[in-house]
């Protein structure tokens, strides 16, 4: 249990019937009249649903024990993604939906953060930014401002986006995880 004075950003509640719900933002409110109550947005673990929730100032919530773990993706076994425990060596099949957009990201080595709950995985975390490779895009042709400067990349792993017209095939980027947005060259 804790109170709702001690929330932070990634805290894990339980709440609603066993549901798990993940602290994205919290603001705590005094108002000029009335009590003081703490503004939350809320992700569901599990569905990924984000709600809005005000809670009384200092009211308990149940907290969830979430374990995290940096581990590394090995390889793909069918629709499971093979991830290795760092420590123990263990080795963990997660399933396609859990991973979820983590997919578009992933190739054998990349360290991620996998969430678990009671022996059951919740999510994958990626880094903020992770470096790709651009396995096929046209080539750019100068002067073509059409689209704002940019043209669909295919990365190697796969997942497609925008990048400006000067990358060519063949170089390393830097991909935003979260948005899927390029943040720029990786200078070898």
């Amino acid at each position: 249990m804790a109170s709702t004075n001690d929330l932070k950003n990634g805290m894990v509640l339980k709440l609603e019937g066993g549901q798990l719900w993940s602290v994205v933002e919290f603001q705590h409110v005094k108002p000029g009249k009335g009590p003081a109550f703490v503004r939350t947005k809320l992700k569901n673990v599990l569905s990924g649903k984000v709600v809005d929730k005000t809670f009384n100032a200092g009211v308990k919530v149940e907290t969830a024990t979430v374990d995290k773990r940096d581990m590394q993706f090995s390889y793909m076994d069918g629709d499971y993604f093979v991830f290795m425990d760092m420590e123990t060596y263990d080795q963990l099949h997660i399933d396609r939906k859990v991973v979820g957009d983590a997919a578009n990201f992933l190739i054998e080595g990349f360290e991620a953060t996998v969430a678990q709950h009671e022996g059951e995985v919740l999510f994958v975390e990626l880094p903020a930014a992770v470096e790709l490779t651009i396995q096929e895009t046209e080539p750019g042709v100068q002067g073509d401002r059409s689209t704002g400067g940019t043209k669909p990349a295919i990365l190697e792993t796969g997942h497609q986006i925008n990048v400006p017209l000067f990358i060519t095939t063949g170089e390393k980027i830097k991909v935003d995880t979260r948005t899927s947005d390029y943040l720029g060259r990786v200078n070898s």
